[in-house]
């Protein structure tokens, strides 16, 4: 690998990160901390370790000390495995100083995690991305040996995204005219998702078709080698679908199955993680089901409206739900369950011991009386302190049977939580 190639893209980035506009994230990283940040492609995860490098600076660290290199650079194509250190070795060229070290799409290179677990015992400060879930591997986890620390970014919050087109939330918000715009901006997140780049579109859905084009074709396919994609693309489709349902392997199967297509319980099962890896969907478990069947029988949902958005005819009822489960995950993670015995529950977090039901409306009485009703027979079970029904616009309190329930609109509650 040429060095002077090495060399010109380390200055170029430096040039690049001195200018570079940032959206701030609320992501606290630890002092002396190593991180992988891992998660969807367009997410954020560059524009995270960004705005790291630019508060080191703003901290009194020269941008001398700071060595960042995009694997996807196409100039670096050829680059392999034993010219990594060759990087490290331009740099102290270059600067004559010990770097901090930014690695951008590290997945790139196969057998990245012993150079990197070889730099942090050496006392270096490293910062990785990767698009692909089996960057949380137990072997990588292993070979890492505890000298990182792994974090996932996901699109923007609901905050965020005001943050991002200037919309500063003034005191009693809620109380003032500015509920007003909110609500109004919530339309676009709600339908076309959080991913930051689509802030600078017009043409939204045509830069969200895109974007699953390359996570379907670049981040499945190929990296998966699958020749069915035909197969693959009904299974995504059936999931956007299915999004309210508890799905099995099987069902799935069958439902595919009964398209003509053939395919077999055990490739479903592939696929679908597969789809886990790739930060496309998340599965969530039912918190009263048995240890056996857990795994099994899963709800799913999608890492960001605006992809989701691209399979549905009627989407409102489902972006709804998905909207929801999308930031309980960025909350709690895999403490997020829900709960399904007679009546099913959207959602239950255990350790903040609350259940949380999603319905578009309850303006209808036949429909408050089926939310509040399954809230309240699941809370005989689980016994809850927080019970909460979330809807698109309605807000009240419900009293019944020494229960309260709070009824919040979607909007406000992602401000909120």
């Amino acid at each position: 690998m040429n060095k002077d190639l090495i060399k010109q893209v380390i200055v170029e980035n430096h040039e690049f990160i001195a200018k570079v506009e940032l959206i701030h994230r609320d992501i606290f990283i630890e002092d002396e901390g190593n991180y992988v940040f891992v998660g969807s492609r367009r997410a954020g995860k560059t524009y995270c370790m960004f705005q790291i490098m630019c508060n080191m600076i703003q901290n009194g660290i020269s941008l001398e000390n700071l060595l960042y290199i995009n694997f996807e650079d196409e100039r670096l194509l050829e680059l392999k495995l034993e010219d990594l250190s060759l990087i490290i070795d331009c740099f102290k060229e270059l600067f004559n100083t010990t770097p901090i070290i930014f690695l951008d799409e590290i997945q790139i290179i196969s057998g990245w995690e012993k150079f990197c677990r070889r730099l942090a015992d050496s006392g270096y400060r490293i910062f990785v991305t990767g698009s692909n879930a089996n960057m949380l591997s137990k072997e990588i986890a292993t070979t890492l040996g505890g000298r990182f620390l792994i974090k996932e970014i996901f699109p923007f919050t609901f905050k965020e995204f005001l943050k991002a087109n200037q919309i500063a939330l003034v005191n009693n918000w809620e109380f003032s005219s500015q509920r007003y715009e909110i609500r109004n901006q919530f339309d676009s997140y709600f339908y076309f998702g959080g991913f930051p780049e689509i802030l600078k579109f017009k043409e939204k859905r045509i830069w969200l078709d895109n974007l699953y084009q390359k996570i379907f074709y670049g981040d499945l396919i190929a990296r998966y080698k699958i020749r069915n994609d035909f197969a693959l693309k009904l299974l995504i489709k059936k999931l956007a679908e299915s999004l309210h349902d508890e799905v099995s392997y099987n069902r799935i199967k069958n439902i595919i199955q009964s398209t003509g297509t053939k395919i077999g319980t055990a490739t479903v099962i592939e696929y679908s993680s597969y789809l886990e890896d790739s930060w496309l969907i998340f599965g969530i478990k039912n918190y009263l089901a048995k240890i056996s069947e857990r795994e099994s029988s899963k709800k799913y949902y999608f890492i960001d409206n605006g992809i989701l958005s691209l399979f549905l005819q009627k989407p409102e009822t489902i972006l709804l739900e998905n909207i929801v489960a999308c930031r309980l995950n960025q909350l709690f993670g895999n403490q997020l369950y829900y709960v399904r015995s007679q009546v099913e529950v959207d959602f239950y977090i255990p350790i903040i011991k609350t259940l949380i039901q999603v319905a578009y409306s309850i303006a209808n009485f036949e429909t408050e009386k089926r939310e509040v009703d399954s809230l309240l027979k699941i809370n005989e079970t689980i016994t809850a302190e927080n019970l909460i029904i979330l809807t698109l616009d309605d807000e009240k309190t419900i009293t019944q049977n020494n229960n309260i329930i709070k009824v919040l609109p979607v909007w406000k509650w992602l401000l909120k939580s």
